[in-house]
């Protein structure tokens, strides 16, 4: 399907947007008409993937390496955006690392790599993309947290704590755009069915399902729809926290 792309169509930047959540949220948005630019690191089949399998939707999804933990890879996402539309309506911090192991354990080179890509980077592409939203009076911010970032999570010392400041950003920046007509809120999900749990056995997957009052884990497409909703839908929400965890944590 041919897609044409002018001022006027909605855009929306989402870091981590080739696999997992991020790929399921490029997809519904593409499917809403929207211009998609997914941005990836290190997985350009994930990428061929994702463009080659959308490409009869209402939208488009255009697909860009880079390294959000660098200035320029933060940059080269915003640049695209505007190169095609000139706009950036939506933007949805979802890429993120994990480190599994005892706090102690954790080498200072790791945990800051994990705290530029899951806090710092969120914090400054929202310091790049603001001033397009300022101008319109308009548009939203969606941060990807987690549920240890409410809760905490034992050998995940460093990524709870990422996440958590998460949400507190979102919250503090919430308040500070709502008068100009921006909205910002975050998604902290539970067990979500992707590459980033691969590391557990069947067996304590089906463990941990047991302890969630829906006894499953859940869809990178059920995350989707909540993203969808903060950025599209919800006018009257900000500065709230939508989780998707199948009763983990109320």
């Amino acid at each position: 399907m041919n897609f044409n792309v002018g001022s006027d169509t909605k855009t929306v930047i989402i870091t981590g947007g080739v696999r997992g959540i991020g790929r399921a949220a490029s997809i519904r948005f593409a499917a809403k008409g929207w211009l998609v630019i997914a941005g990836y690191q290190n997985r350009s089949d994930a990428a061929l993937s994702l463009r080659t399998g959308t490409t009869s939707y209402s939208g488009r999804i255009v697909t860009v390496e880079a390294d959000i933990a660098d200035s320029e890879g933060r940059e080269k996402l915003v640049k695209r955006a505007l190169e095609l539309t000139g706009r950036v309506d939506v933007l949805v911090n979802n890429a993120a690392i994990s480190e599994f192991g005892l706090f102690s354990d954790i080498s200072p080179e790791r945990e800051k790599r994990l705290f530029e890509v899951n806090l710092f980077a969120p914090m400054n592409l929202s310091r790049l993309v603001i001033p397009h939203m300022l101008h319109k009076k308009s548009g939203a911010i969606v941060n990807v947290s987690s549920m240890w970032g409410q809760v905490g999570a034992s050998c995940e010392v460093q990524y709870s704590t990422a996440k958590a400041g998460l949400i507190g950003f979102t919250k503090a920046l919430a308040k500070e755009l709502a008068p100009s007509g921006i909205r910002v809120n975050c998604i902290a999900p539970g067990m979500i069915d992707t590459d980033m749990n691969a590391r557990l056995t069947k067996e304590e997957r089906d463990a941990f399902a047991d302890e969630i009052p829906m006894c499953r884990a859940g869809l990178p497409d059920e995350v989707a729809e909540c993203i969808y909703f903060l950025s599209a839908s919800g006018s009257y929400v900000t500065g709230q926290v939508l989780a998707p965890n199948g009763g983990y944590v109320t």
